[in-house]
């Protein structure tokens, strides 16, 4: 059995809670129609879909006729980047070269189909500033891409002030549209995207206590798509509807979207960061979280120890039933770190980094276990 005071990969999936699954679970056991079919059976399950699609837009704040399910984060960040390729010219599309591999994948994938793609330069902290941006749009730019929390270093990206910019910048032109990977920030840090120029933004459940195999595509505006099929969710995700899922993603948002457990979590990590600090060969990266906290997520925490590649601590801790990672379970089997290369950290921290994450659940006992366990670890390698 698990010990959820000793799992520190929320990042790569958070524990279900099993109340909400169980209620969702119950309610479509009893309404399984299918919500496309016009009987009474499908009526009945399409009651509970907009259920669902109304709880998710109020936690939100947000209009419900801008929420679209999904299969999860992946295909919400793909879906506006493929519906480019229904455009009839092609053009620019920048990502941050911090993004998840969902987005940068896809993103090099429109490559190969002659769209132009360019990737915007991180600064050494981990951030894309708006004037990054500013130096890389284009008047031929059609889609920008941003995050709103690194999922490998916390970094939490100033994409109000990014969705500022690129507004101001298309003063009597074309505006490009700005997408926002919101998997890492939603129920970790404070969201709004009603009034702001965000255009589309993605989630996922199972980052908080939700099902996996659900997601959000929130778009402030409707848009013709490149994937079709029976036109379900208003013709954005064509499929038929996972009402279990929904449900189940909806109360979840309800329990955590206003992050009412930031403060205490903030302390948590700022008592783990110090710990760490004192192990003379660690180095927090980036070392900038040092002296500005406020830019980074008191979720997630990138660490590196001398002498020991990160491959080697994670099977350390997980033999000591503690249980961290090296980075996004996406990229994983890639060996590869290339949000650490944008930041230009060095092939050894590199190496030798991993990342610690935490959530709602996360107790302060545990995390101080945590440390000790690392400083086991740690001592026995730098001795």
């Amino acid at each position: 059995m698990i010990d959820i005071n000793h799992y520190f990969d929320w990042a790569g999936t958070s524990p279900c809670d099993e109340d909400i699954l169980t209620a969702a679970l119950q309610e479509t056991v009893s309404n399984w129609g299918n919500p496309s079919s016009s009987h009474e059976v499908g009526k009945q399950a399409k009651a509970l879909l907009e259920k669902a699609r109304e709880t998710a837009a109020k936690a939100m704040g947000v209009s419900e006729n801008t929420i679209y399910f999904t299969s999860g984060g992946t295909e919400s960040d793909q879906i506006p980047l493929l519906a480019l390729l229904s455009k009839p010219n092609k053009g620019t599309v920048l990502f941050s070269s911090l993004e998840h591999p969902a987005v940068r994948e896809q993103a090099l994938a429109l490559k190969n189909c002659g769209w132009n793609v360019v990737a915007i330069p991180s600064d050494k902290e981990g951030r894309i500033t708006p004037e990054a941006v500013l130096s890389v749009l284009t008047n031929d730019t059609m889609l920008v891409c941003v995050m709103a929390v690194n999922n490998e270093t916390g970094a939490i990206q100033p994409v109000y002030e990014i969705a500022d910019t690129i507004t101001k910048w298309a003063e009597g032109k074309r505006k490009p549209k700005f997408h926002v990977d919101c998997v890492q920030a939603a129920g970790k840090i404070k969201i709004k995207l009603a009034g702001t120029g965000i255009d589309s933004a993605a989630f996922s459940s199972h980052k908080i206590c939700g099902p996996r195999g659900i997601g959000i595509l929130y778009l402030k505006n409707t848009m013709e798509v490149f994937l079709r099929g029976g036109g379900q969710e208003k013709g954005i995700r064509s499929g038929t509807e996972n009402v279990y899922g929904a449900l189940a993603f909806s109360k979840a948002l309800e329990r955590y979207y206003d992050c009412k457990h930031f403060e205490q979590q903030k302390q948590v990590t700022q008592d783990f960061i110090k710990n760490l600090t004192t192990l003379s060969n660690c180095t927090i990266i980036p070392p900038a979280r040092l002296e500005k906290p406020e830019n980074y997520s008191p979720y997630v925490v990138q660490a590196a120890f001398k002498n020991i590649p990160g491959n080697v601590m994670l099977r350390a801790l997980d033999s000591k039933g503690f249980y961290i990672s090296t980075g996004s379970a996406c990229s994983t089997k890639k060996n590869n770190r290339p949000v650490l290369e944008a930041m230009n950290v060095s092939a050894d921290l590199r190496e030798t980094s991993v990342r610690f994450s935490f959530g709602p659940k996360t107790t302060q006992a545990g995390v101080q276990e945590l440390f000790e366990a690392v400083k086991e670890v740690y001592n026995q390698f730098n001795n």
